[in-house]
């Protein structure tokens, strides 16, 4: 089988190397197979997980529940039913963020509105567009 050594495996993965160690180092990642030189050896399991993770994250996973389903696949356990309900409360997550983003431009736009009406002023406070509201 392929073997190929970090900076293959980041290119395949579309992982930067340190983001790759920093991985292994928290043990999301287990730890790759050593050339006799010491260099990193990576398999194509090892490149499977890579871009496992990197998906994970693109998604916006957290690192420890991505730990936990690596370690499920590396147990022979398939993880399917844990990331299903975390697909589910993580785009609840994304649900009630985005309520609360609409709310804050929705009293960013209502403060501009007010702040063009209203002169610069220096006084007791540090800037009373904001701080009058």
């Amino acid at each position: 089988s392929r073997r190929v050594r970090i900076g293959e495996a980041a290119a395949a993965s579309g992982l930067e190397p340190a983001t790759i160690r920093f991985y292994e180092a928290e043990g999301i990642l287990p730890e790759p197979k050593r050339t006799a030189s010491g260099y990193r050896d990576y398999d194509e399991d090892d490149l499977r997980r890579l871009r496992f993770v990197r998906r994970a994250r693109d998604l916006g996973l957290a690192l420890d529940d991505i730990r936990e389903m690596i370690a499920m696949d590396l147990g022979g356990e398939p993880p399917c039913s844990y990331v299903r309900g975390l697909l589910e409360r993580h785009a609840e997550e994304i649900d009630r963020r985005i309520r609360e983003l609409e709310a804050l431009r929705a009293e960013l736009d209502s403060l501009a509105r007010r702040a063009s009406s209203l002169s610069d002023r220096r006084g007791e406070c540090v800037c009373h567009l904001i701080e009058a509201t």
